[in-house]
């Protein structure tokens, strides 16, 4: 059923239920009580700078816009759809799959009762933490990978819901070539068995199914395996919460498929002699109780990068991850500052093979994150009359360790019989490690201030496939404070510097920002590698951004013109690149 008949449909059962309605208020007035839209609108026009490079594609000015629009047709009835528009190309680093000035993004119908919720057309859902299914939209990133088909939530009783859904994964504006199943209970055991000595106690049981037809690759296979048209995972989660203490437990089996042979760039073929499988396995726990708490996340990935359509797992032709079937986030601390976004850890859950001479082979990675909190009293020597919040975070991060073999010899270990092994609990190979410390203090009722601190060691040559450990550590200092003045004017002052032993040297880094009034403000910041690097000359840049930002109601305008850095952006753990550009941006967001 093609998007025509499903929009019709829609619309068709949307004017059938609103007849029967026989409230007395008007038409009008009920389309607009039930009715929701939200536009967004982020635009650039891209300049040339002699500083970092002139913009050399033929499209200067570029814009991504959204219509979303909701309707409530009744009690039990909704639907709604997003209209996209890309004029004339989109934003620079994002997919060219989305390649229509304006076209019809998403649709979707539901009907929901106290135990009953069925969508037909787009959703987006989440399995368990969302290691074995998760279709999700975020603009900033590029990605949408809402799937298009159906999905029935059924809650028999207060303690079990089933889902089950099929789908296909939004390419574009249309749809990928593969289909996906899945499946999932969720069931309250504390409830169901009436545990009152447990806060909670919940099991999760999942499934879900890729399937896509293989062609072969090589010009004269020589396949002696069969290559699986239906890729399978299941996954068991376990939540507990006990008094002050929770943990939750997660596992997801991926069965056998074929790898990607990535040694060539940009060229997308398969390994068709050795297929392998992948898992998952994370450990929450931690303790909390008032002004107090600590938490520890482990997890370990192996061959876990999951895609609705194969040749989507070569990243170098995808950098928006668009068609992936799982969420597999960075466990490391989220900053909101510039220069603590200079070394970034991406997650390394894929099977890779690189090489340098020598095979460079990534399956997958190991590590854990622990956090802990602490809130000095008021009154006490530290705590001063405002009370003192401290916070601190260690995270580490390592490479699976590997033993691999290349039965049939072939130069530059390009070959299908290409193989390795993993150790299942080996912490050796380090990629990433981070320490920081966060001290949050209220001066007075008009000043509060926040003081950072973070070391990290990053692995430039594995984390940028540069094909060897070298080894980047750094440290960064971050002061920031506020004072509010009166009728809703404030200032905020920050100050960053970042060391580094020989990579990119050190870097100054600031932002003054100040409020008029709530609902408007202006900024200006910068970053300045003031020494010169070791490795790569010309780098003292002066990355500024001066802009501003007005909000009435539900509507925001920000504009902003000046530089961006180059690098990384990265929401919730999970990145995109972006390239040095110059230039005038605008964004517009309203809901009504």
């Amino acid at each position: 059923m093609n998007k025509q008949i499903l929009v019709a449909l829609v619309s068709l059962i949307t004017v059938a239920i609103h007849s029967q309605e026989t409230e007395e208020k008007s038409s009008f007035n009920k389309i607009i009580e039930r009715l929701n839209v939200s536009f967004e609108s982020n635009s650039q026009w891209y300049l040339n700078d002699d500083a970092i490079k002139d913009f050399d594609e033929e499209e200067k000015l570029r814009a991504n816009s959204y219509l979303r629009i909701d309707y409530q047709i009744s009690d039990r009835f909704s639907s709604g759809f997003q209209l996209e528009s890309y004029v004339p190309e989109p934003l620079l680093n994002y997919s060219r799959l989305f390649d229509k000035e304006i076209g019809l993004g998403t649709f979707y119908l539901n009907y929901s009762n106290n135990k009953l919720d069925i969508t037909l057309g787009h959703y987006y859902v989440q399995f368990g933490s969302g290691l074995i299914l998760r279709a999700w939209e975020d603009r900033a990133l590029g990605v949408n990978n809402a799937l298009r088909g159906g999905k029935i939530v059924y809650d028999p009783t207060n303690y079990l819901r089933l889902t089950a859904l099929y789908g296909k994964h939004r390419k574009g504006f249309d749809v990928s070539d593969s289909n996906v199943f899945g499946f999932e209970t969720q069931f309250d055991i504390a409830n169901a068995f009436q545990i009152e000595s447990l806060n909670s106690l919940k099991l999760g049981l999942s499934y879900v199914g890729k399937q896509e037809e293989y062609k072969s690759e090589a010009s004269n296979p020589q396949t002696t395996i069969e290559i699986p048209e239906l890729v399978n995972s299941f996954g068991a989660q376990l939540d507990l919460e006990y008094k002050n203490i929770y943990t939750n437990f997660e596992y997801i089996y991926k069965s056998e498929d074929v790898r990607l042979n990535n040694v060539i760039p940009n060229i997308v073929s398969f390994s068709e002699q050795v297929l392998f499988d992948g898992n998952a396995i994370t450990w929450n726990i931690g303790y909390s109780q008032k002004g107090f708490g600590i938490g520890s996340t482990f997890r370990r990935l192996e061959n876990m990068r999951f895609f609705s359509e194969r040749s989507f797992l070569n990243l170098n032709n995808n950098p928006t991850t668009q068609l992936s079937m799982n969420y597999l986030p960075a466990l490391t601390k989220q900053h909101d500052y510039t220069l603590a976004n200079i070394y970034i850890y991406q997650s390394q859950p894929g099977l890779v093979i690189e090489n340098y001479g020598t095979p460079l082979i990534k399956s997958g990675e190991i590590g854990e994150s622990i956090d802990v909190f602490y809130n000095i009293k008021k009154g006490t020597l530290f705590g001063g009359k405002y009370g003192t919040k401290l916070s601190a975070n260690w995270a580490y991060w390592a490479n699976l360790t590997n033993s691999y073999s290349d039965p049939s010899g072939t130069p530059y270990f390009t070959g299908d019989d290409l193989t390795y092994e993993t150790e299942l609990l080996n912490f050796d190979d380090k990629l990433y490690s981070e320490i920081n410390a966060e001290i949050r203090k209220k001066w007075s009722p008009k000043l509060k201030s926040i003081f950072t601190y973070i070391n990290l060691s990053y692995n430039k040559g594995f984390l940028e496939s540069k094909g060897a450990d070298d080894f980047v550590n750094a440290w960064i200092g971050i002061a920031e404070s506020t004072y509010k003045f009166k009728a809703g004017k404030s200032v905020r002052l920050e100050l960053q510097h970042l060391s580094t032993n020989d990579d990119a040297r050190n870097w100054a880094g600031g932002t003054i920002e100040y409020f008029f009034n709530s609902k408007f403000g202006v900024y200006l910041n910068d970053s300045y590698n003031y020494e010169e690097s070791k490795i790569t000359e010309n780098t003292k840049i002066h990355f500024f951004n001066l802009g501003g930002s007005y909000t009435k109601g539900s509507t925001r305008v920000g504009i902003n013109y000046g530089r961006q850095r180059g690098g990384l952006l990265c929401v919730g753990g999970v990145c995109r690149p972006v390239s040095k550009n110059a230039g005038l941006t605008l964004n517009l967001v309203a809901t009504f």
